[in-house]
Parts: structure tokens; C-alpha cells; sequence
């Protein structure tokens, strides 16, 4: 009867400007005993469902007709399958400012429906995702729900065996941008790991990948393993990240070749092919749907002497050096509220601005275009841009001066096989 209960209260709140149900009556409803409250939800859908007709359709900006056989519900939306699995369990979340249910926050939802929450891990940019790239996140509190924030990001990447004492049910969700070096996955994976070793389950609420129409780069070598790419997958490895903690589990990438109790909850009406654009950006230089489809491509400036626009408002987006040779393109990095300190701070870049380019799909055009016209090339990569490409194979071929496609097809066999071992965890066709 109580899990009857949850699932009508959350049916109804995630479908009450449908029902014309306020949030006065939401209230008034909530503040009764649960007999009351079961009998007057009863009440509310069988008067409303003489007004709607199943199934519920929606006409779209376009004018397509969307029903809910068609509509796409990322995992955390979908309570019905997760809510019955959290009752009488102790919870902590990993979540940071992506973690949403239209647009209430996933913390405070569960929160409401008397889930009992005892932690928060929050990961690279913070739990409010206001954090630089790179900037050491601090253990903290909450404001609004009073709920300890505990850092997995800066030494602490990992959580301990103390910090899960008294969890039963880690839950993951965060949106990630299909990018092997976007850290999120990494945070998942040690997550996993820590749970495996002491037999806590985890539940991913599963999310699209906004670049997940295709597969690129080059499969990282081991040697190079580190926080911005922990697996032998591409750069572009076409997975969401529920496909991803299930390749991490089946191809016993834990340490030890621990395997975590694993659940995905996994996102309604979704392929791999289909078109996502976030509705909310997923950390700090990464503002709009552009720079995340240029990320893939642009990230690997990280590890030179360009700027990829930190300090601007259109980071990920553009391209410059402080020589002229770049390109005619100008900008001129600044301090910022997720720059504190960019690279070529207060001095103007020149290159080339990507802000209108139709193709975004990875290349290394640009890459090997500004290494050609650097003036001081010995001083072009820095030691990161090996640890990004997760290899040195890529930055000696761009020295030895060959061309994208010659680099790209010494890729080819370590990426068929990588095809066909992520056709084993699929959860959304190719």
C-alpha cells in the first residue's frame, strides 16, 4: 500500500500542470496521514482522467505530436523503478548540479518523499558546479538541506571505507558529455570500486550522451592511465554512462577485479543516434551545445600553448595563441567566475572562432594547423597533452608531420575491437 502511495503522489506531482493540481493543494494534501492523502489522490485521478485521454499527447515546437511512448525520460525521472529499491535504506547520492528532475534538484526530491539521505559526494566543479576546472573542491555543508558535502575531487577522488559505514545504496547521477577525459566517469568508477570492496549496491540513473553518435580517437594505453581517462576506451567512446559503469563491472576494470551490485536505471525512449541537447550546462566552460560538441576536438589544446577561450563567454568555442601567425580571430582572456586564473590571462589571443562551425564532429585539423604555425614549436605541447591523448603515439606523429587521415587509420584496429566489446553492453542500439 505505502509503495501504491509514493508512486501515485510522485504520478501526480511530475504530472500536475496536467491536473491542474497547485501547489496549495499539493501542500494540503501532503500534511494528512496517508489514508487521507491515498484516498484523496483516488479522488484527483479518477476526476481528472474523465478530462484526459490516454496516452497523454504533447505538440512540440515543431509541431510533432509526442506521446509517452515517444518522449524521452532520463533515469532520475523515472521514480516508479527506483523509489520501492530505497525504502528503509540509507542513502548517499553523487550528484552535483546536473542531477535534476525537470527542475527540481534530485537531493530535494528524495528528500520529500521521506528518502533518508546521509551524505552528498560531490565531484569535479563541486555539487553546485561552480568550481574551475581543476580547483580543489572542500568537504562542506549544504545550505539548503543540511546534508554533509564530501569532496571527490582533489586527494580525496575515491571514497573510504568510513565514509560508506553507514550507507546502504550509493546513487550516481550526473550528466557526463561522451569525452573520455571528462571526469565525471572517472568519479563513477572509484565510486564502483569502494562499493564492490564493501558490498554496497549502486544505482545509475541513467542520462544521454550528448556525443554519442559516434566513436573516435585513440584507445588509451595504460601507461598513460590517470583521473582524465582510467579505461582503454577512445576519446569519443559513444557510451552513456549507465553502458559505461557496465563495460568498468563486466570487464573487471576495478582494482582487483571487484564487481560492483550494479543497477541502471536506464532512460525511457532513447537511441544512441538521437539528437540531446542538455538543459543545463554540465560544468563551468561548457555553456552551451556547441562547446560540448566541440569539446571532444578542443579539449587536446589543454595540453599546448592555445588557449581554447577560459576566461572568456564563449570558452570551447575558439582557438588562439599570442602570436599572430593563429589567425585574425581576436580575444583576450580574462579572470572569471569559472576562470580564475586562464591561460593567457589579460593578453590578446589570435586564431580562429568556431562559434558558428556546422562541423563538430572530432578532428585534428585545427590541431595540427596550429602546430604547423607555431613560431617555437619545441614549446607547443606540454606534459599533459600525452596524459589527455592517453598516449605519446599522437603528439609524435603530429611532430613527424602526418596528416589526419594517416594518423587516424593507425587508430583503426584498436577501435574495431573496442566496437565490438561495446556492442556487449549497449543498452540503446547502436
Amino acid at each position: 500500500m505505502e509503495q501504491l502511495l509514493i508512486f501515485i503522489f510522485q504520478w501526480i506531482s511530475v504530472n500536475k500542470k496536467s491536473f491542474f493540481i497547485n501547489n496549495t493543494l499539493m501542500k494540503f494534501l501532503r500534511s494528512y496521514n496517508n489514508t487521507i492523502f491515498f484516498i484523496c489522490c483516488l479522488i484527483l485521478i479518477v476526476g481528472c482522467s474523465k478530462k484526459i485521454k490516454a496516452p497523454i499527447k504533447i505538440i512540440s515546437k515543431n509541431k510533432t505530436i509526442l506521446t509517452d511512448d515517444t518522449i524521452l525520460r532520463v533515469g532520475a525521472e523515472q521514480l516508479d523503478l527506483y523509489l520501492p529499491i530505497l525504502k528503509n535504506k540509507n542513502i548517499a547520492l553523487v550528484v552535483n548540479h546536473t542531477s535534476l528532475i525537470n527542475s527540481t534538484h534530485l537531493a530535494d526530491t528524495l528528500l520529500k518523499l521521506n528518502i533518508v539521505i546521509k551524505k552528498i559526494f560531490s565531484p569535479e566543479h563541486g555539487f553546485r558546479g561552480e568550481a574551475d576546472a581543476g580547483e580543489t573542491v572542500k568537504n562542506s555543508v549544504d545550505i539548503k538541506t543540511n546534508l554533509p558535502l564530501i569532496s571527490l575531487y582533489g586527494k580525496n577522488k575515491k571514497p573510504s571505507q568510513e565514509q560508506l559505514n553507514d550507507i546502504d545504496i550509493i546513487i550516481f547521477d550526473m550528466q557526463d558529455v561522451g569525452a573520455r577525459f571528462y571526469t565525471y566517469s572517472s568519479t563513477m568508477h572509484y565510486v564502483m570500486e569502494t562499493c564492490a570492496e564493501q558490498k554496497k549496491k549502486v544505482i545509475i540513473l541513467d542520462r544521454p550522451n550528448p556525443n554519442g553518435e559516434y566513436i573516435d580517437g585513440p584507445v588509451l594505453d595504460l601507461k598513460y592511465k590517470s583521473f582524465v581517462g582510467l579505461n582503454p576506451i577512445p576519446i569519443i567512446h559513444g557510451l552513456t554512462l549507465g553502458e559505461m559503469a557496465l563495460m568498468i563491472n563486466g570487464e573487471g576494470w576495478l582494482k582487483d577485479n571487484v564487481k560492483c551490485d550494479l543497477e541502471i536505471i536506464k532512460i525511457k525512449n532513447y537511441k544512441h543516434h538521437q539528437k540531446y541537447i542538455l538543459p543545463i550546462r554540465p560544468s563551468p566552460n561548457l555553456p552551451n551545445q556547441q562547446s560540448i560538441k566541440l569539446y571532444p576536438s578542443l579539449c587536446l589544446f589543454e595540453g599546448t600553448v592555445i588557449s581554447v577561450g577560459r576566461g572568456t563567454d564563449f570558452p570551447f568555442q575558439v582557438l588562439g595563441g599570442v602570436d599572430s601567425t593563429y589567425g585574425n580571430f581576436t580575444f583576450t582572456p580574462q579572470s572569471n567566475a569559472g576562470n580564475k586564473a586562464p591561460l593567457n590571462k589579460n593578453t590578446k589571443c589570435f586564431g580562429l572562432d568556431f562559434r558558428n562551425e556546422v562541423n563538430t564532429i572530432f578532428t585534428l585539423k585545427f590541431l595540427i594547423e596550429f602546430y604547423q604555425k607555431c613560431i617555437d614549436k619545441p614549446k607547443f605541447f606540454n606534459k599533459y597533452f600525452d596524459t589527455l591523448a592517453g598516449t605519446d603515439s599522437l603528439r609524435k606523429q603530429i611532430i613527424e608531420g602526418l596528416t589526419e587521415q594517416q594518423i587516424k587509420t593507425t587508430w583503426q584496429a584498436n577501435l574495431e575491437k573496442y566496437k565490438i566489446l561495446r556492442k556487449k553492453y549497449l543498452l540503446y542500439g547502436e
